[in-house]
C-alpha cells in the first residue's frame, strides 16, 4: 500500500530526491568538467607555442581520446577497489558478529547513543537491531561503514559515465579547429564554447544541489579562465625561448 501524506503546509509540496543517478553525479560532473578544462588548456598551450591548425587539431583529438580512456580506466579501478575494500570489511564484520557478538552490540549501542538516543529508547533500539545476525550486520553496515545497498556504485557505470562525459566536455575545444583556418580564430571560438560549457555545468550542478546558479557558473568559469591564460602564455614563452 502506497504511503500518502497530508502535508502540514499544502503550499510546500513534497520534493523528491535525485534518485538512483545520485551516486554517479560525481562521475558526470568530474568527467565533463575535466574534459572542458583540460582540453582547452592543452589547446591554449599548443596555440601559444605556434602550432598550425592541423597540428592543434591532432593534439586536441589525441588529448581528448587519452583523457577519456584515462578517466574511464581510473574511475573503474577506483570504484572497483573501493567496492572490494568494503566487501572485505563486511566479511570481517560477519566474523566479528559470529565470534565477538557482545563487542559488536556494544559498538552499536555507542553509535546509537551518539545519535542522541538514550535510556529505555536506546535499550529498545539496540534490542531490535541485535535481534538476529542479519539485522545486526545491516545496521553495522550503515552505522559503521556508511553503506546503503541502493547507493552502491557500479564500476562499469562509473567508467562509462566518466569516459563519455569527458569526451563530450572535450568537444567544444576540439571542433573549432576542424572548421577554422587559423589557430588563433580556433582558440577564440574554442574558448567561447568552453566558457559557455563551463557555465552550463555549474548551472546544472546548482539545479541539482539547489545552490546559487550564477555563483556556481562563474566559479567554474573563473578557475578555468585563469588556467587558460597561464596555459597560453606558457606555450608562448616556450616558443619564444626554445622555438
Amino acid at each position: 500500500m502506497a504511503y500518502k501524506e497530508t502535508p502540514l503546509d499544502p503550499s510546500k509540496p513534497y520534493e523528491p530526491h535525485v534518485g538512483q543517478t545520485r551516486q554517479y553525479w560525481r562521475d558526470i560532473i568530474l568527467g565533463v568538467n575535466d574534459g572542458l578544462v583540460s582540453t582547452i588548456l592543452l589547446v591554449a598551450v599548443v596555440v601559444g607555442g605556434g602550432l598550425t591548425t592541423s597540428q592543434v587539431l591532432l593534439t586536441a583529438v589525441g588529448g581528448a581520446i587519452a583523457g577519456a580512456i584515462s578517466m574511464g580506466a581510473g574511475e573503474y579501478l577506483a570504484t572497483k577497489s573501493q567496492t572490494e575494500v568494503l566487501d572485505r570489511e563486511i566479511k570481517l564484520e560477519r566474523d566479528h558478529i559470529r565470534d565477538h557478538r557482545d563487542m559488536e552490540v556494544s559498538q552499536l549501542r555507542d553509535m546509537l547513543g551518539d545519535l542522541g538516543i538514550e535510556g529505555a529508547d536506546l535499550d529498545q533500539a539496540v534490542g531490535i537491531f541485535a535481534a538476529d545476525d542479519a539485522r545486526l550486520l545491516n545496521s553495522m553496515k550503515v552505522m559503521e561503514f556508511g553503506m546503503v545497498d541502493s547507493e552502491e556504485r557500479s564500476p562499469y557505470a562509473a567508467m562509462v559515465a566518466s569516459a563519455v562525459f569527458f569526451a563530450a566536455g572535450a568537444l567544444p575545444a576540439v571542433l573549432p579547429f576542424a572548421f577554422l583556418e587559423t589557430p588563433q580564430s580556433g582558440l577564440a571560438v574554442a574558448a567561447t564554447l568552453t566558457a559557455l560549457g563551463l557555465f552550463a555545468v555549474g548551472a546544472i550542478k546548482s539545479a541539482v544541489t539547489k545552490t546559487n546558479t550564477i555563483k556556481a557558473g562563474f566559479e567554474n568559469l573563473v578557475i578555468a579562465g585563469i588556467g587558460g591564460v597561464l596555459a597560453y602564455w606558457t606555450g608562448f614563452l616556450f616558443d619564444s625561448i626554445v622555438g
